[in-house]
């Protein structure tokens, strides 16, 4: 795991995302949507693919964009779909999501990440931009959404939603990462400090609202969501970023398993994936390898009260069908 074992011994900076081609009802960029023409490739460890994750259900577009799940470990060949059988994903029949990079763009010299959607006639990858995939969902994708979809970016709102979003972003989404892969004290300090403040400046926002902006569940809460439910798992010990837990913040901890207990939430989780990627991936960080026992998960399906602030959670729509 060449790669890997830089983590922690090179400046950490997040790249760009180079295919940012958008799936559009309009079919501008070449791409229109199309029931069944897409597959959406994830890891189930990755914050940002967990985002699509929870867009996808509450869209109810799992029968319209299929879902591939990639082993939570990687090789040297990035994300690779060991967890099918013969090691192959059965529908783009490939071993190593890179061979859809390749298909697309031979011999790209960046990262191989996830999210990403791949067409499935060409084999080639579409776009790994995880910044914009989930709005395309939310406003290029409706003629396909379910009964009762809920709006997750409503455009009365996209101003505040988008510089919530950003604050998110840059604070503590990216935040917790340059933390863990800082390599040395002062830069590992100042994203600590940015982490912490950000979460600060969170749980006074939400200490009298139930959600990040307005009264419904937006695409705000859940950017927020898949950092703050690896917070105790992963990046309190394994990126340092100790200064508290989230079940130590009522506010936070509270909004965390509210959010959590709504349908598309955690019933997206897979704990396991999380800490196994986290902890045996990163060996630059982590030479051991030893994945931790804890913490204890139960506390996430205990009350959490957040219902006495009001609230819709999906505005006019409905929650999707229980699994």
């Amino acid at each position: 795991m060449n790669g890997n074992d830089s983590l922690g011994k090179k400046a950490f900076k997040r790249s760009r995302s180079h295919f940012a081609d958008r799936i559009t009802a309009d079919g501008r960029d070449g791409w229109p949507v199309e029931a069944g023409r897409y597959r959406l490739v994830v890891s189930y460890a990755c914050p940002w693919a967990s985002r699509a994750l929870v867009v996808r259900r509450l869209l109810g577009l799992e029968d319209a964009l299929s879902l591939a799940v990639t082993d939570p470990i990687q090789d040297d060949r990035s994300w690779r779909f060991t967890l099918d059988p013969d090691g192959r994903d059965p529908v783009l029949g490939i071993r190593y999501l890179s061979e859809a990079y390749d298909a697309r763009e031979k011999d790209y010299p960046g990262g191989v990440s996830v999210p990403a959607i791949v067409d499935v006639p060409s084999g080639q990858l579409v776009t790994n931009d995880y910044q914009q995939l989930t709005l395309d969902l939310s406003t290029e994708w409706t003629a396909l959404h379910r009964d009762g979809a809920p709006d997750l970016y409503p455009e009365p709102l996209r101003d505040e939603i988008d510089a919530v979003m950003e604050d998110v972003y840059r604070d503590l989404n990216n935040g917790v990462y340059r933390a863990g892969f800082a390599t040395n004290q002062e830069e590992y300090e100042r994203a600590y400090r940015d982490v912490f403040g950000r979460l600060d400046a969170l749980s006074e926002r939400l200490a009298g609202q139930r959600y990040l902006v307005g009264d419904t569940i937006t695409e705000a809460d859940i950017r927020l969501f898949t950092t703050l439910v690896r917070f105790d798992a992963v990046y309190h010990g394994h990126f340092k970023c100790n200064r508290d837990k989230l079940t130590e913040d009522p506010v936070l901890w509270g909004y965390a398993r509210d959010l959590f207990q709504t349908p598309g939430f955690g019933d997206t989780v897979h704990f396991d994936h999380i800490k196994r990627h986290y902890y045996q991936v990163h060996t630059g960080i982590n030479p051991t390898a030893i994945v931790p026992l804890g913490p204890d998960l139960s506390g996430w399906h205990t009350p959490h009260g957040r219902e006495q602030l009001g609230g819709r959670p999906f505005g006019d729509g409905t929650p999707p069908a229980p699994r």
